[in-house]
C-alpha cells in the first residue's frame, strides 16, 4: 500500500469497533513503518485500541511506550496520548512506564507537555491515586509558558477534584487567583470550573 491508503486503511479501522480486538496484532506491525505519519496514527489507534481491550494490548504496551524516548516530538505525543488511553482501561499495563511519562511534563516541547497532561486526566480518572503526590508538577503547568497547556492544566484538578477532593484543597488559592485574574479566559474557566467541582465533592 502506499502511504495514502494505508492512512486510509487506518481510518476505516477506526471507525470499525468491531474489528479491533482481532486486528491490534496487525495494526502494531505498523508500528514499525518508516512513514511518521503512519506511526502517528498508528500510536494513537493502539491506545483507543487499548482503552476498549486492555488485555489484548498488554504485551505491545512496552513497543508503544519506546516512543516516549523518539526524537520527533509528534511520536512522543502520540505515544503519551496512547499509554493514557490504555492506562485508563487497565493501569498496571503502563505503571512500569509512569515515572518516563511524568519526566515529559517538563519537555522544551509545549506539544509534549500538552499531551502528558490529557494522558495524565485519562489515568487518573480511573486511578487517582497514582497522582496523589504529583500534584505540584501541575500546580507549576498553571503557569506554563504556553497557554494551550495552561487552558489544560485545570482540568487535571477537575479530575481529582472529582476523585480526591482533599488532595486538591492546598491549591484551590491557586485556582482561585487564576480563576479572577488570568489573561485567558478560557484558563479562568477551566480554574473556575475545578474549583466548582471540589467544592461540590466537599460538601
Amino acid at each position: 500500500m502506499t502511504e495514502k491508503e494505508l492512512y486510509q486503511a487506518l481510518g476505516d479501522l477506526t471507525k470499525n469497533k468491531e474489528d479491533w480486538r482481532n486486528s491490534i496484532p496487525d495494526v502494531v506491525t505498523l508500528l514499525e513503518n518508516q512513514s511518521s505519519k503512519i506511526t502517528a496514527k498508528t500510536l494513537w489507534l493502539l491506545g483507543e485500541m487499548g482503552l476498549q481491550y486492555p488485555e489484548e494490548i498488554e504485551p505491545y504496551v512496552g513497543r508503544i511506550a519506546l516512543f516516549l524516548d523518539s526524537h520527533e516530538a509528534l511520536l512522543q505525543e502520540r505515544a503519551l496520548n496512547a499509554l493514557g488511553r490504555i492506562g485508563r482501561g487497565r493501569f498496571a499495563s503502563i505503571e512500569p512506564y509512569l515515572d518516563k511519562m511524568v519526566s515529559l511534563a517538563r519537555d522544551e516541547n509545549p506539544k509534549v507537555r500538552l499531551a502528558f497532561i490529557w494522558a495524565s486526566e485519562n489515568i487518573a480518572t480511573n486511578t487517582p491515586d497514582a497522582y496523589a503526590q504529583r500534584l505540584p508538577l501541575f500546580a507549576d503547568l498553571l503557569h506554563d509558558s504556553d497557554d494551550k497547556v495552561r487552558m489544560e492544566a485545570p482540568e487535571m484538578f477537575r479530575v481529582m477534584g472529582k476523585r480526591r477532593p482533599q488532595i486538591v484543597v492546598p491549591y484551590l488559592s491557586i485556582l482561585q487567583e487564576l480563576s479572577e485574574n488570568d489573561s485567558n479566559p478560557v484558563v479562568r474557566i477551566h480554574c473556575a470550573g475545578a474549583i466548582r467541582i471540589t467544592s461540590t465533592q466537599l460538601k
